[in-house]
């Protein structure tokens, strides 16, 4: 999502909405964040909550290795031929905001091959605070960072913070060892995000990806309705 991305709210449809055969396309949703603050973990947990009742694939961007899409099929989170890799080669926002040939390319491929489907995942090699994705790529981004990265980030903001379409505040169960305020970062997130929405969240936890998961099902339905 470019940083002139207006949030019209999860009602907002892209015009390329429909497949040149007049179907409609799945929703896509990008996954950005900085390296190691649980994107990939949080796909992985998506995949496992959404499956049974979505039709979903997930591409993956790393800069040389396919390393997080080869821990997604160890995982078995989804069929192997729903599962693709990009490599960037290249600062990865450069395949998610300035060139998104490649990606375009993986996420037509796998419609072309599994389709139809309800969504696609298209998660970033990680990143800076300033990662955002294209609106000619995805619909809605999720920006994920770690409490164990410092309770400072939300209020460092950057566009991968302020702009999200979702922010996931993630590892909460890690604030007591690593000294993170998880209400300080509460109120830094709500000053620079105004009514953009937070989720908190430990995939070690009972809820696990829960309110995130909600997130998807409610930006899904909105698309459904309106493309």
């Amino acid at each position: 999502m470019h940083l002139d991305h207006p949030h019209d709210g999860p009602s907002a449809v892209s015009a390329d909405a429909r497949r040149p055969d007049g179907r409609r396309r799945a929703l896509r949703i990008g996954l950005g964040g900085p390296v190691g603050s649980g994107k990939t973990a949080t796909v992985a947990a998506l995949c496992r909550a959404l499956r049974a009742e979505l039709s979903l694939a997930v591409v993956t961007n790393d800069i040389y290795t396919r390393e997080d899409a080869e821990f997604l099929l160890r995982e078995a989170v989804l069929p192997p031929e729903r599962i693709t890799a990009v490599e960037t080669g290249a600062c990865p926002h450069t395949a998610i905001r300035d060139d998104i040939s490649a990606n375009l390319e993986a996420v037509e491929d796998l419609e072309d091959a599994v389709g139809p489907l309800d969504l696609i995942l298209v998660e970033s090699g990680g990143d800076n605070l300033t990662a955002t994705f294209s609106r000619g790529l995805v619909d809605a981004q999720i920006f994920v960072i770690d409490v164990a990265g410092g309770d400072d980030i939300p209020r460092k903001g950057g566009p991968g913070v302020t702009t999200a379409d979702l922010l996931v505040v993630n590892k909460t169960d890690l604030a007591p060892y690593v000294g993170s305020d998880l209400g300080r970062m509460a109120s830094d997130a709500k000053a620079q995000r105004a009514e953009l929405p937070v989720v908190f969240q430990s995939l070690r936890g009972e809820d696990g990806v829960r309110d995130v998961s909600a997130w998807v099902r409610a930006r899904l339905a909105a698309w459904t309705a309106c493309a």
